[in-house]
């Protein structure tokens, strides 16, 4: 069935490795934590326990101002000068001053209190620049060209347009060319969002990028590395990193109010005292854990959630925003489908009754590899077809499949072969989508149409966005034809549409939609790349590529919509457990600064009495990690067609 005129590819999962790790149990916060947690029970020993002199008790306190404070409080100072006045703004307050009042121990918590909450999201903030050493490492660093019959292996950047290179089965294509001997077929999915394996045959264009099948070609360079496909996606990629903005986070914009508010008592009980240590009491007291804390708190308990539902969030403030998007944008291969051809639609002509066309034709593409042959054979098992004997296989490349099937001569080949050959053959009019014809003992005797398979619950999942989740607009961008794409939207609902789209060109429609409300991109191929990037959330479909999965803020492992479904819920109930212990924190927290302001409240019981409020804030953030009854409300089960 090569000469099939549309065909294409089903996902190769690519063995390319890890990106960069991202920071973890290592960061300086964590050491910060960890060196304080030492130094304050050195404290304490040295205090209560050997009755040490007051230059030897203070002396692990120095260290962690010395060694903790001042680098946390030189990154406070690195903000204010950015104008970046943020929740942790108090805490830096904090430490100057007890250092200057010489309430140590207080100041000492305080450094705790900052390095231990920023520790808590340092493991899940994402190296950026991984993104990139991923889409470089999957490319190959050499070109196989062919000089008389012996091949040298040739730098990349050093391969000249008309070079004749190989590609050997399994490979990455190294350059854009065009073929010039050999047959077979080439996985373009995660570059052009095809769905299937395109054929091969000299002449065929082929992409950097693409994944061989299991035949050698012979291509011609067309394109200097630097220009070819694979590259330009690279660039658009490294644009799209650098031109995305930085996100507010929750604990920021609800620190914008509290911490003037905070501030103002602290002097108001400074002026009226002339006191200068009820002013770090009330500071000491209004340090922000609830938000420093709590809030961090609440997102590594719904990042453990969302992992034990097959979710990895790489990214802690896409389950801040997620549930404040209202555009959502999906591609369509891979996400809206399963990315494999199903046979929906058998023309058949008189006599040959349907059933046994089937039957004759099932019964000769059991012995085909390709991709179109796996949909033939599923729908004569669903039918449970009859299988005949088959002999006289024939597949010759760019002409079709042949064969002998219990007697008759049965051929499967493309519309425009068949023309060739019988112009007066009864066709039924072309409809879009991928088709192949069917000749029967050398008579035209049916028309099969394909299309890629609607994920089930689809149509479901769109309609319940709006009433469920507050999205305002649903759009899918897909690379693939326009007859696909519109016959995937009318049945799942989809009103805006944009097909045969580039990278460049998703990247363009996806920052146009962010500028105007919060997005989140649905995508699986590595043409996703640049849009998962320049979203507010970006979500990859299952592991395909390591280039998506670094470019993604949320990698779904078992690609259905329910898990979609599922994260959107897991980011609104984050939210509403991290307000509500922020709120009801800062509100005990207040009420301790007006205790601290009247003098009732010392700097360091004020470092106690903010560590209780901080335990019962973090208590109640802790809830989100505990599984509700259920995390889908619409129906997933509902039929795609």
């Amino acid at each position: 069935m090569n000469a099939l005129s549309e065909s294409g590819s089903q996902p190769t999962h690519s063995t390319a490795g890890r990106g960069a790790e991202t920071p973890g149990w290592k960061s300086r916060e964590t050491l910060i934590a960890l060196f304080t947690i030492v130094m304050i029970a050195a404290h304490l020993a040295l205090r209560f326990g050997a009755h040490a002199s007051p230059m030897a008790q203070h002396a692990p306190l120095w260290l962690v101002f010395v060694l903790g404070g001042v680098p946390l409080v030189w990154e406070l100072l690195a903000k204010m000068a950015r104008r970046q006045f943020g929740s942790d703004l108090l805490a830096g307050i904090s430490i100057v001053a007890s250092v200057l009042l010489g309430e140590y121990l207080a100041g000492a918590l305080v450094v705790l209190m900052l390095s231990g909450g920023e520790a808590l999201e340092a493991y899940a903030v994402r190296s950026a620049s991984s993104v990139l050493r991923a889409l470089s490492r999957r490319m190959p660093s050499v070109a196989h060209k062919k000089v008389d019959s012996v091949f040298e292996d040739l730098p990349l950047e050093r391969v000249a347009i008309g070079d004749v290179l190989v590609v050997f089965p399994h490979e990455i294509c190294p350059i854009d060319g065009t073929v010039v001997e050999g047959h077979g077929v080439m996985d373009e999915s995660y570059l052009t969002g095809e769905p299937y394996r395109m054929s091969k045959t000299p002449g065929s264009s082929v992409l950097s990028g693409a994944i061989n099948g299991e035949s050698a070609l012979t291509i011609r360079a067309d394109q200097l590395a630097i220009d070819s496909r694979y590259s330009k996606i690279m660039k658009v990629m490294e644009a799209s990193e650098q031109q995305k903005p930085r996100m507010r986070r929750l604990a920021d914009q609800l620190g914008a109010w509290y911490t003037p508010v905070a501030v103002a008592i602290g002097i108001a009980a400074w002026v009226s005292t002339g006191d200068a240590v009820r002013f770090l009491a009330v500071m000491v007291v209004a340090t922000p854990c609830p938000l420093i804390i709590a809030i961090p708190v609440a997102i590594i308990g719904s990042i453990s959630l969302a992992a034990r539902r097959a979710i990895i969030v790489r990214d802690p403030s896409a389950l801040e925003a997620a549930d404040t998007c209202r555009t959502l944008i999906f591609d369509k291969t891979g996400t809206l489908t399963y990315g494999e051809p199903k046979l929906v639609g058998q023309i058949c002509a008189e006599p040959e009754p349907a059933d046994e066309i089937l039957s004759l034709v099932s019964s000769l593409e059991r012995y085909s590899k390709h991709p179109l042959a796996r949909a033939i054979v599923a729908a004569a098992v669903e039918a449970k077809a009859t299988t005949h004997p088959v002999t006289k296989i024939a597949e010759p490349p760019g002409h079709g499949l042949k064969g002998m099937v219990g007697g008759r001569a049965v051929e499967v080949t493309s519309r425009e072969k068949l023309l060739a050959r019988l112009p007066d053959a009864p066709l039924p009019p072309h409809v879009g989508g991928l088709e192949c014809v069917v000749v029967i003992d050398g008579k035209y005797a049916a028309t099969y149409q394909f299309r890629d398979t609607p994920r089930r619950g689809g149509a479901s999942f769109i309609r319940h966005l709006r009433p469920r989740h507050g999205v305002e607009r649903a759009l899918m961008v897909s690379g693939d034809r326009e007859s696909e794409v519109r016959y995937l939207a009318e049945r799942v609902g989809i009103g805006d549409i944009y097909f045969s789209q580039s990278p460049e060109q998703k990247l363009e429609i996806v920052n146009r939609e962010t500028s105007r409300a919060n997005t989140m991109f649905v995508g699986d191929g590595i043409n996703d790349a640049p849009a998962l990037m320049a979203a507010t959330v970006g979500v990859a479909f299952g592991q395909n590529s390591d280039v998506t999965t670094e470019a993604a803020d949320v990698i779904v492992l078992d690609s259905s919509l329910g898990k979609i479904d599922e994260f959107l819920h897991i980011s609104r109930r984050m939210r509403r457990v991290a307000l509500q212990s922020a709120w009801g924190g800062m509100a005990l927290s207040i009420v301790g600064m007006l205790f601290a302001a009247v003098g009732y409240l010392p700097p360091v019981a004020g470092a106690i009495c903010q560590e209780i409020i901080d335990v019962a804030a973090v208590l109640n953030a802790l809830r989100v990690a505990l599984p509700p009854r259920a995390l889908i409300d619409f129906d997933a089960g509902e039929s795609p067609l």
